[in-house]
This record gives structure tokens, C-alpha cells and sequence, in this order.
């Protein structure tokens, strides 16, 4: 599968999962702690205000942007618009070059994952699926660390070795499913 197609299929999952946000309190705590549902979903704006800028405009800045609403479907189609226009091979990040296809696929698997965050606080079980999950867990192998642990992502949680992909991938990010 495509960075592209990576990217196009985890904004289609967490559209789903978005869905419901405005029947629940912006205030319930969600399985990505310390952060309440409202700050989980400034963080995804964040992340999807990243994505475009290295999409449209090959760079990244350090600093997310002040002035924070939830628009997620809005910034979807914008990351996927600047995406299908035809990305640059390289994105910067500060000052450090980065492939956009690996932005892409990284960005992915933080918009599935907090999908998967949102739809647990929402009351919903939205189970990523399968090839989805199976592409994003070999991304997050690759791409996460033991000096990451404690800092971006929590321990991992054991899971059984023929557990579900999205199992799997949770479970390899610290969450249970």
C-alpha cells in the first residue's frame, strides 16, 4: 500500500470516529492520557495542520498554530487535496529533510491511533481494520523506539502474538484494546 493510500484510509477511519464527537462531553478522558478528549482533538488538528504544511508547502513548522477549533473534516480534505495536487519528494522539518512519503505514512498512523482514541471516549468500538492496521504496525515498528517510551508513547501492552492486527498495533503503542 501507498503512503497515499495509507493516508487516504486512516482520515476515512477517524471520519468515522469523529462522527459522534458532538453527543459526548469534550470533557471524557481517553485512552491516550493525560489528555481529555478536547485536547486529543486539538492534537489531531495539530497533526493534520502538519501534514498539509508539508504536503502544500514542503516544510513543517516547530510551533503549532495558536488558534485551535476542531475541524477535522475540513483539514482532511485539505491534507488529501495538497496530497492528490502532487507532494514534493522531500518535506523539512525545521531544518531537517524528511521523505514525504514516510511524513505520510507516520502521519498516518497518528490519525488512526487517535481515531481509535476518539471513537474509545465517544463509548464507540471502531476496530481498525486489518490491512490497515497490518501496514501502520510495520510503520510504528519502524519509526518508534525504546527513547521514545515514557515521552510520545507509553510502554507497549502485551497482546497475544495472533491477536488482530489493530490488537497488535494498539498494544505496540501502549494501548489496550
Amino acid at each position: 500500500m501507498s503512503a497515499g493510500e495509507l493516508l487516504e484510509r486512516s482520515l476515512a477511519y477517524t471520519l468515522g470516529s469523529v462522527a459522534d464527537v458532538g453527543s459526548v462531553g469534550l470533557g471524557r478522558e481517553t485512552p491516550c492520557a493525560p489528555w481529555d478528549l478536547r485536547e486529543l482533538l486539538g492534537h489531531l488538528d495539530d497533526s493534520l495542520d502538519a501534514l498539509y504544511e508539508g504536503l502544500a508547502g514542503a516544510r513543517i513548522g516547530l510551533f503549532p498554530h495558536a488558534d485551535r477549533v476542531c475541524g477535522f473534516r475540513a483539514r482532511a480534505r485539505a491534507v488529501l487535496g495538497a496530497w492528490a495536487a502532487g507532494p514534493p519528494e522531500d518535506v523539512l522539518v525545521g531544518e531537517r529533510p524528511l521523505d514525504v512519503r514516510v511524513m505520510a505514512a507516520v502521519g498516518a498512523v497518528e490519525i488512526t491511533v487517535h481515531g481509535w482514541d476518539v471513537a474509545r471516549a465517544c463509548g464507540q468500538r471502531r476496530p481498525i481494520p486489518d490491512g490497515l492496521a497490518a501496514e501502520l504496525l510495520s510503520v510504528a515498528q519502524c519509526v518508534v523506539g525504546e527513547e521514545d517510551r515514557g515521552v510520545r508513547f507509553a510502554e507497549p501492552v502485551h497482546v497475544p502474538s495472533r491477536a488482530q492486527p489493530g490488537v497488535r498495533l494498539l498494544g505496540f503503542l501502549g494501548r489496550s484494546s
